[in-house]
């Protein structure tokens, strides 16, 4: 049974600091990770790596944004554990201005292996994020449709593997994911980059609210502390409504498809 979720946010984008960046998989909107992210990826796993066996993560569950992929390889690499590819963690985009077209949508494990061979392909992904972008509610709602089918997975998958599990994935997302595992959605977090959030589970073995907070977006083992923090606050208009982006030139015609729950049988806890 996992009792134990650290959650992480990927380290400092290329984006922040130059405009000229070049996305290597050719992805619009998917920036790799600046130098100083890459040495925040590495104090991650230099952290895990340092702490009690017992208490180490034994599986990644990664974004499959390159960022969130570089920031899981230097755990992957200090543990020696899989990065498994879960697109229910992606990138919270906010919805599309109707008639731009579609927020983009990364490739699968099969594509990204060949950029990080650290991905075990066994893993299929539970959910999809709608390519129409969400609001504040709706990506609290993927984030309880995600946790209700995702634990059940790995507990029906890997029986008694993985008690203790890693999830890499991006600021909203993460809040969106500490409030649903506590059952609080007003509760006031901001998120830096590689900084960790720890929740354990319940006696309830519940999984929407059926955790407790040991740590929330802690960056006490960065050299360089919690930077880059974002919360909902930043963008937030009013009652979870936000302004709306516009999406991928090109994408007008195409369809939002497999988006949503994939065919797992969610716990209803």
């Amino acid at each position: 049974m996992v009792g134990k979720i650290y959650i992480a946010r990927h380290g400092f984008r290329l984006n922040w600091v130059t405009t000229t960046w070049k996305s290597e998989t050719g992805l619009p909107r998917d920036p790799p990770l600046a130098a100083f992210g890459l040495t925040q990826a590495k104090e991650l796993g230099d952290y895990f790596l340092s702490i009690p066996e017992d208490e180490r993560p034994t599986a990644i569950f990664s974004s499959p944004y390159y960022r969130c992929l570089q920031t899981s390889k230097p755990v992957s690499v200090a543990l020696g554990i899989p990065v498994y590819v879960e697109h229910g963690i992606s990138e919270w985009y906010s919805p599309v201005v109707p008639g731009t077209g579609l927020h983009p949508r990364p490739g699968s494990a099969d594509s990204l292996q060949s950029f990080f061979p650290e991905i075990d392909r066994c893993w299929s992904s539970v959910l999809y994020p709608s390519r129409k972008g969400e609001d504040v509610t709706e990506v609290h709602e993927r984030a309880a449709k995600f946790l209700d089918t995702f634990i059940p997975e790995i507990e029906r998958k890997f029986p008694g593997k993985h008690t203790n599990i890693l999830l890499v994935s991006h600021a909203a997302t993460i809040i969106a994911l500490a409030r649903e595992l506590l059952g609080d959605r007003k509760l006031d977090l901001r998120v830096g980059c590689c900084t960790i959030t720890e929740v354990t589970r319940k006696p309830s073995q519940l999984i929407l609210g059926g955790w407790e907070s040991r740590r929330l977006a802690d960056g006490s083992h960065l050299q360089g502390g919690a930077q880059r923090e974002w919360g909902f606050e930043d963008i937030q208009i009013a009652d979870g409504k936000v302004v709306e982006d516009p999406g991928v030139p090109g994408t007008e015609n195409d369809i939002d498809s497999l988006s949503g729950p994939q065919s797992k049988q969610p716990s209803n806890l």
